[in-house]
């Protein structure tokens, strides 16, 4: 099967050109300030994103989650939220990415005041920025401007690195996207909230490397702890919170780093920073630091900006969820 076959199932379209008629540059703080009248976009989708949180906080870890899963894939272009058969949200490290809804609704508010000029990208973007301050994350400035991605495939999720990848292949990971081992590190931070299931970790908890025996490099009080969550033969698989400390699992702070120091990291790869030599020095500067909240944003935002769409590239979506029609026709005869 050609690749032009390939994208046509997985998508169902080819796409002919944009023709939204709006013109962007490269990103920029304060892209939207006077494009849409009077409304303030940013303060539309922290009103909306505010709605939503105060329901459900467990939203901010997922909105992170969703924004590092979008743009280490075609890059920060909203292709996670395509829907399709073979899509990115298809495949199965996104099967429990969620938040779609808080997007959907953010983009519906912006529609209202301001149709067809802020990007789904950029809504990932500024919406993620406002539930990590409402987590307890400093608040920080996000540039925008991107435009929406038109393509979104399953295979593409292959750059997503695995909870069991070791510290350098991560690293040759990110610095694929343009981002260096520090950079890494702080993002890796957004662990401090949210939550693993347990089939990401459980060979950690009783059949490490197929050594018959739990991971070594686990404190063993821990493990006592998360097997009585995380039974060898459940069949139903449950959920740990990333940060062990109970007092900050839900608060973006720098609990994380302390946390894999004293080997009580959930998942391989995290635990593995505080233990590998390329990073352990980095991670216990960061847990005696003062300044986690601002070096995490200034992550966020260097994460935003990889491989970005603007100027005449990509489109600007009416729903979140599909291609604009008029910028698509039947694959025929392919």
């Amino acid at each position: 099967m050609t690749n032009s076959k390939a994208v046509a199932l997985a998508v169902g379209f080819m796409i002919l050109l944009n023709l939204t008629g709006h013109c962007y540059g490269a990103l920029e703080f304060g892209f939207y300030n006077g494009k849409c009248k009077l409304s303030d976009v940013e303060d539309i989708v922290r009103r909306t994103v505010y709605s939503k949180f105060l329901k459900d906080r467990t939203i901010a870890p997922a909105l992170i989650r969703m924004q590092f899963h979008d743009c280490f894939v075609n890059g920060c272009d909203a292709s996670i939220l395509l829907d399709g058969p073979n899509a990115e949200k298809t495949a199965p490290p996104n099967l429990s990415v969620r938040g779609y809804n808080v997007i959907d609704d953010a983009k519906a508010a912006v529609e209202k005041v301001c149709p067809e000029v802020v990007s789904c990208a950029d809504i990932i973007v500024m919406a993620t920025r406002d539930v990590i301050s409402f987590s307890g994350g400093r608040r920080y400035s996000v540039q925008t401007g991107r435009r929406d991605g038109r393509v979104s495939l399953a295979r593409n999720t292959q750059t997503l690195p695995p909870p069991s990848a070791s510290v350098s292949s991560a690293i040759r990971a990110f610095a694929r996207k343009g981002l260096n081992p520090t950079d890494m590190l702080y993002l890796l931070g957004g662990h401090t909230i949210g939550i693993a299931h347990c089939s990401l970790f459980q060979d950690r908890l009783y059949n490490f490397q197929n050594s018959g025996k739990p991971d070594p490099t686990m404190d063993a009080t821990l493990i006592a702890s998360l097997r009585k969550t995380c039974a060898q033969n459940a069949t139903l698989d449950r959920t740990v919170n990333l940060d062990q400390n109970p007092l900050s699992s839900k608060v973006i702070d720098k609990s994380f780093y302390n946390q894999i120091m004293l080997r009580r990291g959930i998942l391989q790869i995290d635990q593995q920073l505080a233990l590998d030599g390329l990073t352990k020095s980095k991670v216990a500067a960061i847990a005696a630091s003062s300044d986690f909240n601002t070096k995490f944003g200034q992550a966020m935002v260097k994460m935003g900006a990889i491989q970005v769409l603007t100027g005449t590239q990509g489109e600007i979506r009416k729903s979140c969820r599909a291609i604009n029609p008029q910028n698509m026709i039947p694959i025929i005869n392919i």
